[in-house]
């Protein structure tokens, strides 16, 4: 990509709607359930999506209604990402949010939305959806959030 329509490296403020929402790289990850300890306030990451997940491609299945749908779905805005420790460390969201690059494997910078997948930074190929799921407890990964 040329550096000129590289509005992903501008600060995250100045981007308009559509910028905004494609710089999402469609690993789904944000939409996996984490459980947190009472105690200490540690999130421990689940392989369980939201309902509304399409697990293979990454993305929502009703994004335009997820909010109604979905009582504690998050809605990213640049104002709230320093609330929002429990997104992947590899989101571009908290990347650009802390300065720093995308990663290759982004379709910005691969031109391609299946390099997310190849890479193993997606939900494709190893987690449930909440529907069929059961207990929480019983889905904890050894992945980092």
């Amino acid at each position: 990509m040329n550096s000129a329509s590289a509005f992903w490296e501008k600060p995250l403020s100045s981007l308009d709607r559509g910028e905004w929402e494609a710089l999402c790289d469609g690993c789904g990850r944000c939409c996996l359930h984490k459980l947190e300890d009472e105690e200490t306030g540690q999130l421990f990451p689940t392989n369980v999506a939201c309902k509304l997940l399409d697990r293979r491609t990454g993305q929502c299945t009703d994004y335009p209604n997820r909010k109604k749908l979905v009582d504690d779905c998050v809605k990213l805005d640049p104002n709230k990402l320093d609330e929002l420790e429990w997104l992947p460390s590899t989101c571009a969201y908290r990347l650009r949010w802390e300065g720093k690059p995308l990663p290759d494997w982004h379709y910005l910078i691969s031109g391609s939305r299946e390099t997310v997948h190849e890479a193993g930074q997606s939900t494709r190929g190893w987690t449930v959806s909440e529907v069929d799921a059961g207990e929480l407890e019983w889905h904890l990964v050894d992945r980092p959030l």
